[in-house]
């Protein structure tokens, strides 16, 4: 396994995302929970893992704040795990993930597809910007340097737009 990069040596966003998570067992119980999962049983025969790994991921999504861990039986006392609101916010990474993933499959070859929950009808998420609700994931949107970007961040990205201050429509 290659050793992680400490985040405090990268100052990328991505670096930061993936210190949350960049297990690939932490995607998986993320998915999960954003199909109703919440206890280590559910987890363990869904996704086949062993304990001591589970136990592991799911001590790290509480550490991270994206699962909250409550008791819901006393004697003896069990545990749930709950997505939080930053656990939440990273259902459209996994939706992105799981569309990607599709689409280099042959459609008769998917084993899970999103759809429209009153229609059934399949969708393709595609990432918008939500000012002016253009697609982002082509060429004519790029990274640049942003406010806190230190002197390799600017080199690398000396070539780029600048960040422009924000103007909200009228």
């Amino acid at each position: 396994m290659v050793a992680k990069i400490r985040l405090e040596d990268r100052e990328c966003p991505l670096s930061t995302a993936l210190g949350y998570v960049g297990e690939w067992w932490t995607l998986l119980i993320l998915h999960d929970c954003f199909d109703g999962y919440r206890r280590f049983d559910q987890f363990q025969e869904n996704l086949k893992i062993s304990t001591s790994m589970l136990a592991g991921r799911l001590k790290s999504l509480v550490a991270n704040g994206l699962l909250e861990k409550r008791p819901y039986q006393a004697n003896p006392v069990r545990y749930e795990y709950v997505l939080t609101e930053l656990g939440r916010s990273l259902r459209p990474v996994v939706v992105a993930l799981a569309a990607w993933g599709n689409s280099r499959l042959d459609p008769a070859e998917r084993s899970m597809v999103l759809v429209d929950a009153g229609t059934g009808q399949e969708v393709e998420p595609v990432l918008v910007d939500a000012r002016t609700g253009r697609r982002v994931d082509g060429d004519d949107h790029v990274f640049t340097a942003g406010p806190a970007a230190g002197a390799a961040f600017r080199d690398r990205y000396a070539d780029t737009v600048p960040v422009a201050p924000r103007q909200d429509p009228v």
